[in-house]
């Protein structure tokens, strides 16, 4: 179904459960921005193969979307034990989406998997609230990758915060970086800033430590797929880049993201598992490696924003 990209997206049009049918719809994230487009997945192993071919994306997205999957399992009379096997193998890194499933696994229900939902965007709009709190009027950000509603089915995490500041009045403009190579930030991002209105740009990825030597950023913020429990921290390909450049510069480097991506039974990063995706996505003429996340160390992070609030180091602590 094809819409105009105008208006804000409701949660529900971003990632749904329809029973009638029945069948989980994504708005299909690879379509953007030229077209919005659903897909609609028919069995749990549909819902797999839609996260594993970033149809949804952004660690919360992807934990509702195999919320919905799972229950859509329950409504077919699916083998539920395979059904969330091959959901939890569609993506290694977001810990959200073992941690829908196993909130999911005594109760799947469509009622269940939708609380989950709305749960996880209010806990979007609580962090955005207290990052907002991190901008001066005038604040000129710099954000990698997408984290707003499309990544987190509505409202967004760093995106969020960036929502909530500029309606406070605090944003003069966002720089986005292109976030290759998929360019989620110059397809998303860009596409979400403008339907809310804040002023923003394009850049290269490579262009950003350059902008921040000449004095154009005030902050960083991105969102999170996994968080350990000292608070090293995986996201999208070229974070830890952003935050080797935001320390060399002093300026300060957020990570805003909701408690269901800390995974606290993973010491550090060292442990997270790092996908690789297929090198076709860089090149089909040469070899190539196509690492989708980094880790950025905890002592780059200036805080790391929850829906219970601002945290600073050390953050096996503060996050606890």
């Amino acid at each position: 179904m094809a819409s105009s990209a105008t208006a804000e997206l409701a949660p529900e049009r971003i990632v749904r459960l329809e029973e009638d049918g029945p069948a989980v719809v994504l708005l299909d994230q690879r379509r953007l921005p030229d077209e919005v487009v659903d897909v609609r997945c028919a069995t749990a192993a549909d819902v797999a193969d839609a996260i594993r071919d970033m149809v949804v994306r952004g660690a919360p997205a992807i934990g509702v979307a195999a919320a919905y999957g799972l229950a859509l399992a329950a409504l077919r009379g699916d083998d539920l034990v395979a059904a969330e096997a091959a959901l939890a193998a569609s993506r290694p890194t977001a810990v959200n989406l073992p941690w829908a499933l196993a909130r999911m696994r005594e109760e799947p229900t469509p009622e269940r998997a939708r609380a989950l939902h709305e749960q996880e965007v209010e806990r979007c709009r609580m962090m955005a609230a207290h990052a907002a709190e991190l901008f001066q009027p005038g604040t000129r950000a710099l954000t990698h990758c997408n984290a707003g509603g499309l990544a987190t089915g509505g409202y967004g995490s760093a995106v969020g915060a960036l929502r909530a500041a500029a309606e406070r009045g605090l944003v003069e403009r966002v720089l986005v970086d292109e976030t290759r190579p998929l360019l989620q930030g110059a397809r998303l991002t860009a596409w979400e800033l403008e339907q809310a209105r804040i002023p923003h740009a394009v850049i290269a990825d490579s262009a950003a430590g350059s902008l921040m030597a000449r004095g154009e950023v005030d902050l960083v913020v991105t969102g999170a797929d996994r968080i350990a429990a000292n608070g090293d921290t995986a996201n999208k390909i070229g974070t830890y880049s952003l935050a080797v450049l935001a320390a060399h510069h002093r300026i300060p480097f957020y990570v805003i993201a909701p408690t269901s991506t800390l995974d606290r039974e993973t010491p550090d990063g060292s442990g997270i598992p790092i996908e690789e995706r297929d090198p076709t996505e860089l090149t089909s003429r040469f070899p190539a490696r196509n690492p989708a996340f980094d880790v950025t160390p905890a002592p780059l992070i200036a805080a790391i924003v929850t829906e219970n609030g601002v945290h600073h180091a050390p953050y096996q602590e503060s996050l606890a």
